[in-house]
């Protein structure tokens, strides 16, 4: 059992970027949701865009049913950081939670070509209910992304 200090010690590591990044991070996933607080938590206070990246990273495989995970993801989406922009897309993608279109479709008129063909990746995603569209953009169907193990193409 994980003491509160260790905690919070353990998500200050994930959120700055470092070696010792990972290893907290095994330490930390062993909460598993009730994590995704404590880094949501985190996100506005991290000043590096690596460490934000890695909070909403770390937040996907929680994203569906898990609302703080979800808001995680819209949050993310205004990020200055076109790589934060981009987890946070893959973030609502996974979650196909079509809560998320609305705040997607705003992306479209982003200034970032590559936000919006994120944007638009994570709309299709959603709309055909298949997180995999958010990887497999061309929907050869070749292309899979599993982030948990019932993910795994049959």
């Amino acid at each position: 059992m994980l003491s509160q200090d260790r905690i919070r010690e353990l998500v200050a590591l994930v959120a700055e970027p470092g070696p010792n990044a990972e290893t907290a991070w095994q330490e930390l996933k062993t909460l598993g949701a009730d994590v995704v607080p404590l880094l949501a938590e985190a996100f506005p206070k991290t000043r590096k865009w690596q460490g934000r990246v890695a909070i909403v990273f770390h937040c996907v495989r929680f994203a569906r049913g898990n609302r703080a995970a979800f808001d995680l993801g819209l949050s993310a989406l205004r990020d200055k950081s076109y790589m934060v922009r981009y987890r946070a897309c893959g973030l609502l993608a996974y979650a196909l939670d079509d809560a998320a279109l609305p705040a997607l479709n705003s992306l479209l008129a982003h200034a970032d070509s590559r936000t919006i063909e994120d944007a638009a990746a994570a709309i299709a995603a959603i709309e055909a209910q298949n997180h995999h569209l958010f990887i497999d953009r061309a929907g050869s169907g070749r292309s899979f992304w599993v982030v948990n193990p019932e993910d795994q193409p049959r």
